[in-house]
């Protein structure tokens, strides 16, 4: 998800959540991403998990973006769709996991701990390495949409 304040380009980055990520943070954001469910359309699965690691909703007209193949070597199919989102409401799906590692107690966390808005330049420094072709692809794409009238800006929501 993207959007203009004051003229600058922002993107919408989760930061994951769970202890291995906690202290983390540059290189440590992504674009909100999950698993495609088998027979799910890459856009259903990328509204749907959306939805599931912020608790918001996308809507509008998605632009497609190069599929990366991430360095685990899966593929993440991407979308940029003019949108916002209020990070102050982020709810996430959670995962459990045994924590502390070998103490057989399993603890819940949620999939995403945080949700801000970056203008690019501070995204390139948050955002995962594997993603960050997503962002120049996005800085080409706006300003062909920020071009474009208002009216049908908003016809295309």
């Amino acid at each position: 998800m993207f959007r203009f304040v004051g003229g600058v380009l922002q993107v919408l980055l989760v930061h994951p959540g769970g202890p291995f990520w906690a202290r983390k943070d540059l290189t440590a954001w992504s674009i909100p991403k999950g698993e495609i469910d088998t027979g799910e359309a890459p856009l259903d699965a990328a509204r749907r998990e959306f939805r599931e690691e912020t608790g918001g909703t996308a809507e509008g007209q998605f632009h497609p973006l190069q599929p990366r193949r991430q360095s685990s070597g899966k593929i993440v199919h991407a979308w940029a769709v003019l949108g916002d989102f209020d990070t102050s409401r982020l709810t996430s799906a959670a995962f459990s996991m045994e924590w502390p590692p070998r103490s057989g107690r399993q603890q819940s966390f949620p999939e995403v701990d945080r949700a801000e808005w970056f203008d690019l330049p501070t995204a390139r420094l948050k955002i995962i390495k594997g993603q960050a072709g997503f962002l120049d692809e996005l800085e080409r794409l706006a300003v062909v949409v920020a071009e474009r009238p208002v009216a049908d800006q908003q016809d295309a929501t």
